[in-house]
């Protein structure tokens, strides 16, 4: 095989990790000599994608349809053969199912990412949902994640692979900030320097707990403990404009206007971590991984996490051990998240530096940018007996 080229396959570039480690791998595969085709129906991250060496090919990824799923099949195969395409790799549900009968169509091999703990409110669900279990090589984001595809879809082990979300650490060190960038966000949120800031990252969407949020600075206020601290959602609604609006009044409802923002999409979450004093992710339901809490432990931020899903892996956890990073509580329970906050607020300035330190060295030990695309593309090398990840360095 004289030239590797993988097509991955999502339904759009937006902003969300898998959106994030599609264009991740893209770099990886770009630096080790192979050709980097995205499939989607495109989105605000085409552009970094170009950037980082990839090809886009648009096409309607993102629709359930099932007329849809068989003609994007049969779109896919084509493009399989007219570009020589080495390997498909799928990242969501839909595009999976194209991509699956494309690449058994076409003979090539057939990846997964397992990315999402999807619901499985019936028979016929379940059997969508099982698409993802069906590749060569199925990626699990978290061990969490392993442990879900294993009981649900009797995965083997030697089929699957635990690989975590990785990032580039480097690009939350606060001394690679241009201060400009700190200014926009100050600017844009409303607040002034030195303002202590309680930052949730992440869309608007009921399951990652903004309600509670609410109620815990609630809590903290009647307590005397928020002082002057500003609660920031930095996430877009994504059409849920009826959630957001029923957040805006239960922020109005608990006298926290102007005290409790909501912000909109971030684009710059190294500069957004660098400036909260604590991040939370405070999700009521259970996550494959949590991209969050590790970008907050990357800028040396503590964090709070639920304990639901795979986000309490990625901390070292405050009542597990003194060299903590962060903090794991009961889901849906302000109250414990109100009393973690304070603590978290409460931190003297060198207890703070220590547990920055030990949130950066945790996230490099574990969740390097570079791990994750050697390890991932070591499983295109098991497929093909090809040699990709060793031209990463």
């Amino acid at each position: 095989m004289s030239e590797v080229t993988i097509l991955q396959v999502v339904p759009r570039l937006e902003a969300g990790g898998s959106e994030q480690s599609t264009i991740e791998i893209a770099e990886a595969l770009t630096a080790a000599g192979a050709k980097a085709l995205v499939a989607s129906e495109g989105g605000r991250l085409v552009e970094r994608l170009e950037n980082a060496g990839g090809e886009l090919i648009r096409l309607p990824l993102a629709s359930k349809n099932p007329l849809t799923i068989l003609a994007n099949a049969q779109r896919l195969a084509e493009l399989v053969e007219a570009r020589d395409v080495s390997l498909l790799h799928a990242r969501s549900r839909a595009p999976a199912w194209s991509a699956f009968l494309a690449a058994r169509r076409t003979g090539r091999p057939f990846v997964t990412t397992y990315h999402g703990a999807y619901r499985r409110q019936f028979p016929l669900k379940q059997a969508y949902n099982g698409v993802m279990a069906r590749g060569d090589r199925v990626i699990a984001n978290s061990r969490y994640t392993a442990e879900i595809i294993a009981a649900r879809h009797g995965v083997p082990m030697e089929r699957m692979r635990v690989i975590h979300r990785g990032l580039d650490i480097a690009q939350f060190a606060r001394d690679a900030i241009a201060p400009a960038r700190f200014q926009r966000l100050r600017d844009a949120w409303g607040i002034e320097e030195g303002c202590p800031v309680i930052l949730q990252a992440a869309r608007l969407t009921r399951l990652k707990g903004h309600t509670h949020t609410i109620a815990a600075a609630r809590l903290l206020r009647e307590a005397g403990q928020l002082g002057d601290a500003v609660v920031i959602f930095a996430g877009s609604a994504d059409g849920r404009d009826g959630y957001r609006e029923e957040l805006e009044k239960k922020i109005a409802d608990g006298g926290l206007e102007g005290r409790v923002r909501l912000v909109g999409h971030c684009d710059d979450m190294p500069a957004a971590f660098n400036l909260a004093t604590v991040g939370i992710l405070p999700s009521t339901r259970a996550e494959t991984f949590g991209r969050p809490s590790i970008e907050a432990q990357a800028a040396g931020c503590p964090v709070i996490v639920t304990d639901v899903g795979a986000a309490p892996e990625n901390v070292i956890a405050a009542s597990d051990s003194s060299d903590f990073t962060g903090w794991v509580v009961p889901p849906s329970d302000a109250p414990a998240l109100a009393e973690s906050l304070a603590e978290a607020l409460a931190l003297p300035p060198d207890a703070r530096a220590t547990i920055c330190q030990r949130a950066r060295a945790h996230v490099g030990c574990h969740f390097a940018l570079k791990t994750m695309q050697r390890d991932t593309l070591a499983v295109y090398d098991e497929l093909l007996g090809t040699n990709l990840a060793s031209h990463l360095r």
